[in-house]
C-alpha cells in the first residue's frame, strides 16, 4: 500500500490541532479523537482493500527488430464492483525503450480493456519482458494498492524484419515504389520473360513497338536475369565497427541491410551464405538456396547472427579470407562490411580484396564518417581551421583508397547508415542486370 493523496490532506487536520495544542489545552481531545478516527479509516481501507482486483495478460510477438518500436498489447481485467483509475507498466529489458509506459486507463466495473505501448529495444539477442506492476486507489482513496503480477514472455531481437515485411507487403500489392521497381529489375536481353506497362524510370530500349500499337499503351518487354548465383556477406565485427550511428552499432545497420539483400537475392533466386570475423572466425553459414520458400535465406542470416556483436579487438582480415578461399569455391559476390580509419588497416584489407579478384567479384561496404562529413561541410566560427583541415585530409585518403580499390577490380560503396540498404539492394541488382556474376 502506498499512501496517497488524499490522506496526507487528512493527515493535515490532527497535525493542525497538536499545533493548536501549545496554544490551547482543550484541543487535546479533540487532537485525539482525529487521530483516531484517521487510523481507524486507514485500517478500515487498508482491509476493504488487500484483495487484488486486477488481472494483467500480455500480446507480444516472439521476434522484435532492433532500432523499430514494436508494439505490446496489454489486457486488462476488472474484478471490481466499481470503477477503478488504473497504473500498469511492466519489466523490461535491459538495452531497451518504452513509449507510452506507465499506461493510465479507468476500467469499468467487470470490463476487460485492451492498451499497448511501444517498445524500441538497442541491441540483438535473446531477452524476457517480465512482471506487470499494477497501482489503483483503495475503497476510500487512502491509499494506492500496489500489484505486481508475476509474467514471464521470452523474446528475440533480430535485425529490422519489419523492413523486410514492409518490402513483401509492397511486392504483393504491385506498388510503383523506386525500390520495388528497382527489386524487379531485369537482365540484358537474353531470355524473353513477359510483357508488362512502362513504367516512368524504365529505359526506353525497353519498349515494345508491336506490342504498343496492338494495346494502344506503351508496353515493355522484361527479360529474366540468370538465378542460381552466389552473394556471400562478409561482417567485420571489430572494434571499428562498435561504433554508433542513429542510435545503432555499425554492425546493426551492416546486419540490417544484410538481411534485405538476403531477402531480395533469395526472391530472385539466389544462394546465400554469411561469415563474421574480428580476431578469429565468429560465425560461418555457408552458402544454400533458398529452397522451401522465399524467405529461407533471410531466415537462416536472422537465425546465424541474431545474437552476433562487435567487440572491442582488432580485426583479422587474414584469418577471414583465407577462410574464404577455402569454404567458397564458386564464383561468388562477395560483399564486405566494414570500417578502416588508417593505413595498415586499409592496406590489409585492400590485399585481401585484391586476391579475391577474378575468382570472386568482390563488393565493400565502407561506412562513411558522418562527423567528418560535418566538419567538411561546416561554415560556423566555431569550428576552427586546423579540425576541418584535418579533416579534409581523411578526406582524401579515403578517396585514394576508393580508386586504388576501384582500379584493382574490387566494387566499392561508400555510404552513411542512412543509406546503405536502398544503395546496396541497388548495386546487387545493378549487378545482375550486367550480368558481371
Amino acid at each position: 500500500m502506498v499512501p496517497s493523496l488524499r490522506l496526507a490532506l487528512l493527515a493535515l487536520v490532527p497535525m493542525l490541532l497538536a499545533l493548536g495544542v501549545v496554544l490551547d489545552e482543550t484541543l487535546l481531545w479533540p487532537m485525539l479523537a482525529a487521530d483516531a478516527l484517521l487510523v481507524f479509516l486507514m485500517g478500515v481501507d487498508i482491509l476493504l482493500g488487500r484483495r487484488a482486483l486486477v488481472d494483467v495478460s500480455r500480446q507480444v510477438r516472439t521476434v522484435f527488430s532492433i532500432g523499430r518500436n514494436n508494439q505490446v498489447t496489454l489486457e486488462l481485467r476488472s474484478r471490481s464492483k466499481r470503477q477503478l483509475r488504473v497504473q500498469v507498466t511492466d519489466d523490461l529489458f535491459e538495452d531497451a525503450d518504452a513509449v507510452g509506459l506507465p499506461l493510465e486507463v479507468d476500467l469499468l466495473p467487470g470490463a476487460r480493456q485492451k492498451v499497448t505501448y511501444q517498445l524500441r529495444p538497442q541491441r540483438r539477442g535473446d531477452y524476457a519482458l517480465g512482471a506487470h506492476h499494477v497501482r489503483y486507489p483503495t475503497p476510500l482513496g487512502l491509499f494506492m494498492k500496489q500489484q505486481r503480477i508475476a509474467a514471464t514472455d521470452a523474446v528475440r531481437v533480430y535485425p529490422d524484419v519489419q523492413a523486410v515485411r514492409q518490402f513483401e507487403l509492397l511486392a504483393r500489392q504491385d506498388r510503383q515504389s523506386a525500390l520495388l521497381r528497382r527489386s524487379r529489375l531485369r537482365g540484358g536481353e537474353s531470355e524473353f520473360e513477359r510483357l508488362r506497362d512502362f513504367l516512368v524510370g524504365d529505359e526506353y530500349r525497353k519498349i515494345d513497338w508491336r506490342a504498343t500499337a496492338r494495346r494502344q499503351r506503351l508496353t515493355a518487354r522484361d527479360y529474366q536475369i540468370e538465378r542460381n548465383q552466389n552473394v556471400f556477406f562478409v561482417l567485420d565485427c571489430g572494434r571499428l565497427m562498435t561504433a554508433e550511428t542513429g542510435g545503432l552499432s555499425r554492425l546493426d545497420h551492416a546486419l540490417n541491410a544484410v538481411l534485405m539483400m538476403s531477402h531480395v537475392a533469395s526472391r530472385t533466386g539466389d544462394h546465400v551464405g554469411l561469415l563474421a570475423f574480428d580476431r578469429e572466425i565468429q560465425s560461418y553459414l555457408p552458402i544454400q538456396s533458398a529452397t522451401s520458400g522465399r524467405e529461407r535465406g533471410s531466415a537462416r542470416v536472422i537465425r546465424q547472427t541474431y545474437d552476433l556483436h562487435p567487440r572491442m579487438v582488432d580485426s583479422n582480415f587474414s584469418a577471414a579470407f583465407d577462410e574464404i578461399t577455402r569454404r567458397v569455391k564458386k564464383r561468388s559476390l562477395v560483399v564486405l562490411f566494414t570500417h578502416v580509419i588508417d593505413t595498415r588497416g586499409a592496406d590489409e584489407m585492400a590485399r585481401m580484396l585484391r586476391g579475391l579478384h577474378p575468382r570472386h567479384l568482390p563488393l565493400v561496404v565502407l561506412f562513411r564518417d558522418e562527423e567528418v562529413d560535418r566538419l567538411l561541410l561546416a561554415e560556423d566560427a566555431t569550428t576552427d581551421l586546423y579540425t576541418r583541415a584535418a579533416a579534409a585530409q581523411l578526406d582524401t585518403w579515403r578517396q585514394t583508397l576508393l580508386r586504388d580499390l576501384k582500379q584493382r577490380g574490387v566494387l566499392v560503396l561508400d555510404t552513411t547508415h542512412k543509406q546503405l540498404t536502398p544503395k546496396l539492394v541497388a548495386r546487387y541488382l545493378d549487378v545482375k542486370a550486367r550480368q558481371l556474376l
